[in-house]
């Protein structure tokens, strides 16, 4: 702030302020050289975040870049099921080393450290919101072009923290077609804003269903309405996902680098180009 007197506890933007979150930013670890760090986020659980950031992953792994996804959803982990990875993850003194995909792609998650993965982390905020840190500074990233981070759902503890300690570049909203988008999008639309975090854009995931025999879209859950939404706040509408046995199947079985889709296209585009 231009009146700045370095006094954070008396400042009515404690918590708020650019100056401030650029302070409390960690470096990630020396052996680590990350050139961009996108968030996928959404206002709530359940609407594909961990699927949109292992698809954007992939995609840009195929392209030739060297990709990572940082699982912060502790509470939540999907993302080493969806790439076939199982095992615990080895460390040293130097530090902790990644998992590594089929193609190539670096994993770091909870379950990757957990001796049975179906056990529930039962930890307090603090102690997830220290494990996400740490998924920044202690893990033997490499060189890395873009790593992704799939963040918790909603606006709570452990995404505060990846906001203040990692320098994000942009962040992908996930949201749903249900009527509810606007209010839930907004929740994340206003984190983003108070933390001078960039949106890149919007993706809708189970936008519609594709009929196999006359490719007719069928829209379950009625007339989207992210269309208006965006338009109406300028925000960008990058793509829509339908709802897919494929993609199912093959985050079911592991295989999500084997399924090809170009629904985020105009993602990666924008990704690519900021």
């Amino acid at each position: 702030m231009e009146e700045c007197s370095s006094n954070c506890a008396s400042c009515a933007s404690n918590g708020n302020c650019s100056q401030q979150n650029e302070s409390m930013l960690e470096q990630p670890h020396e052996k680590s050289d990350i050139k961009k760090v996108i968030g996928i986020i959404s206002g709530k659980g359940g609407v594909g975040k961990s699927l949109v950031t292992g698809m954007l992953a992939t995609m840009f792994r195929k392209k030739g870049f060297k990709t990572a996804i940082l699982d912060s959803d502790v509470t939540g982990p999907s993302i080493p099921k969806m790439f076939g990875i199982a095992g615990r993850v080895e460390g040293g003194e130097n530090g902790i080393y990644p998992a590594v995909t089929r193609d190539g792609t670096k994993i770091i998650s909870v379950n990757l450290l957990l001796e049975n993965p179906s056990d529930p982390v039962i930890w307090r905020g603090p102690v997830i919101a220290g494990l996400v840190k740490q998924f920044w500074t202690d893990v033997i990233w490499g060189d890395i072009d873009f790593m992704f981070i799939d963040m918790p759902p909603g606006t709570g503890d452990v995404a505060l923290t990846v906001f203040q300690s990692v320098p994000v570049d942009g962040l992908i909203i996930v949201a749903s077609p249900q009527e509810l988008v606007s209010m839930i999008v907004n929740k994340a639309v206003t984190m983003a804003n108070m933390m001078n975090i960039p949106i890149v854009g919007v993706v809708e995931n189970m936008s519609y269903v594709q009929c196999p025999d006359c490719g007719k879209k069928i829209y379950l859950y009625g007339d989207s309405h992210i269309d208006s939404y965006c338009e109406e706040t300028g925000l960008t509408l990058l793509g829509k996902i339908p709802i897919s046995t494929e993609i199912a199947e093959a985050c079911d079985s592991g295989t999500i680098e084997d399924y090809h889709s170009e629904n985020l296209i105009d993602t990666a585009k924008a990704i690519n180009n900021m």
